[in-house]
């Protein structure tokens, strides 16, 4: 047992193991391959840039270091100091959604899920009508890879990432599942294998390695292996710090006087993403990427408290429209900036990274494509004004869970039932039941368990529907100036009624039985097969020509 245990532990040391930034030797779990990145690449580098998207799950605003987190993160820390961070920079609040509009560069009402995420056992996904961001860069000679969480639907195998424009694919279709076994239960009885390689299960591969370490060896050995010479996409996209709250045992080395043991996992967890993270870098220079490369840092919503995570100061938490649930870590680090070691603080959202890399890969955003994002690079890079004004957060129809929301409470404008946020300018409004709306100090976390009496609480008046910000001005939304500025309300109440005349139709439809693992090998994968179809839509004919043929004899 000592030798096993040893043996993991040297092999969680090569994985996410610290080198200095310099070194050009070694790193965590050094991939097989060629050695063309020794060097950099002859005849220097390529106009197209190398793209590096990376997305955390679940990382809650307040951390990383540069936040003033108690969590040691000092990879992200030197990597936004030396690069941009954006400061006014939004995401959506859950999985999915933030998901789906990073790969289309539109908002959830224009793709049809705008209503919490798509479950594992629903037949749902990203509308295959919508062009995804690396079919985009494929068709200008990008290599596209994508390493981690899918979580835009599986149902079909047109569904697959590597029918959305990956040429490769390793890591999760689902949300969520265990870091070291991949398996996932939805509900009892219904659980499966969740870790695949282009459109298999990657049995092979599962050797109890936890996903942060797994995912990282991946990317180096895709780095290793390709020309860097060629222009290649790499999109990220890590389990942590999601639930469930794992991490291997000496990433807690420097969190053992954090009582609460939820935030103690968080931590830990959170130590080794930023390692993996550094342990990337060094391959991106290792290989010869790094001179033309893009790194750009997300995280796919707010932190959930409960689960560890601190978006302190920002009010609500991951699942809400208040600002914890939607304003998000963010940095580009680049040697292509030209403001570098500068702080960002116009208007970005996550919706602009479509536009933003397509036109830096010197792609061409098709005239019929009606996107809601903007192309920010100029933004970021030389701190131009942002030509973005306004960010709708969400729509849901679906979500009416404000009971005594009513057309009147909206002027006549719009039903303050629904579940809606929007910004324009300074001003933010909400409408409906926004969430979990207390803010969470750091004491809250002091505690050996769960506790909310350090929590500052709000109650408002019953029946309140509808609650106006500014948010520059109260970036932590404790004054509510909805009734002070009914103007403002009316007119941003005006402005969602607006979007809502181009929304399509929600997608959420009820779960399918076919969709359990048993039926599938033991694996969560694609289920509805074409034969199938083919099969109702034959009996369905067969149906109506039997209709037919009696309507006949009657008529007769």
């Amino acid at each position: 047992v000592a030798a096993v245990l040893a043996g993991l532990s040297l092999l969680s040391l090569l994985t996410c193991g610290y080198l200095a930034w310099g070194s050009r030797r070694g790193g965590a779990g050094e991939a097989p391959g060629n050695l063309l990145g020794e060097q950099p690449a002859a005849g220097g580098p390529r106009s197209q840039p190398h793209i590096i998207f990376i997305l955390a799950d679940d990382q809650g605003f307040r951390d990383v270091g540069y936040h003033g987190s108690e969590i040691r993160t000092p990879t992200l820390d030197k990597l936004a100091a030396e690069g941009v961070k954006l400061e006014n920079y939004y995401v959506q609040p859950m999985c999915t959604p933030s998901r789906s509009q990073l790969i289309t560069g539109k908002y959830q009402i224009h793709t049809g899920l705008q209503h919490s995420i798509i479950r594992p056992t629903q037949p749902n996904c990203l509308p295959l009508d919508n062009v995804t961001l690396p079919q985009k860069l494929k068709e200008v000679g990008y290599s596209t890879h994508m390493v981690g969480k899918w979580h835009l639907g599986f149902y079909r195998r047109e569904c697959m990432p590597t029918q959305r424009g990956f040429d490769s694919f390793f890591g999760s279709l689902l949300g969520s599942g265990d870091y070291y076994t991949h398996f996932k239960c939805d509900s009892p009885g219904i659980c499966g294998y969740d870790l695949y390689e282009n459109d298999n299960a990657a049995w092979d591969h599962d050797n109890g390695i936890y996903s942060t370490q797994m995912y990282t060896q991946k990317v180096q050995h895709i780095l290793a292996s390709h020309n860097p010479r060629k222009p290649i996409f790499l999109y990220i996209a890590y389990q942590a710090v999601h639930s469930p709250l794992q991490a291997p045992g000496r990433y807690f080395e420097h969190y053992r006087s954090i009582n609460n043991i939820n935030r103690r996992r968080y931590a830990a967890m959170l130590a080794c993403l930023d390692e993996a993270i550094h342990n990337v870098t060094l391959a991106l220079r290792k290989y010869g990427y790094y001179e033309n490369s893009i790194i750009i840092y997300s995280s796919d919503n707010g932190g959930q408290p409960m689960a560890g995570g601190s978006n302190w100061p920002l009010r609500g938490s991951k699942g809400t429209y208040w600002e914890g649930g939607i304003r998000a870590v963010g940095f580009v680090h680049s040697p292509l900036l030209k403001n570098k070691g500068s702080v960002c603080k116009e208007l970005v959202h996550i919706t602009d990274w479509f536009p933003t890399l397509i036109t830096l890969a010197e792609g061409q955003i098709d005239e019929d494509i009606q996107l809601d994002g903007y192309d920010v690079w100029e933004t970021i890079s030389e701190g131009r004004r942002s030509p973005r004004v306004d960010i709708l957060h969400n729509i849901d129809p679906i979500y009416t869970k404000a009971k005594n929301g009513s057309w009147a409470a909206g002027y006549g404008i719009w039903n303050t039932a629904i579940q809606s946020a929007i910004r324009v300018n300074h001003w933010k409004l909400l409408t409906g039941n926004p969430g979990y709306s207390d803010w969470v100090p750091p004491q809250a976390f002091s505690n050996a368990g769960p506790n909310r009496w350090h929590n500052e609480r709000v109650s408002w008046s019953a029946g309140k529907t509808v609650w106006l910000f500014n948010i520059t001005a109260d970036p932590y939304e404790r004054v509510d100036l909805s009734a002070r500025h009914p103007d403002v309300v009316k007119q941003l109440l005006r402005r969602l009624s607006q979007f809502n005349k181009t929304a399509v139709p929600v997608r959420y439809p009820p779960k399918d039985p076919r969709s359990n693992p048993k039926l599938n090998g033991g694996v969560w994968g694609p289920w509805f097969k074409e034969d199938d179809k083919k099969k109702k839509s034959d009996k369905s004919k067969g149906a109506n020509k039997q209709k037919k043929s009696k309507n006949k004899k009657k008529a007769n």
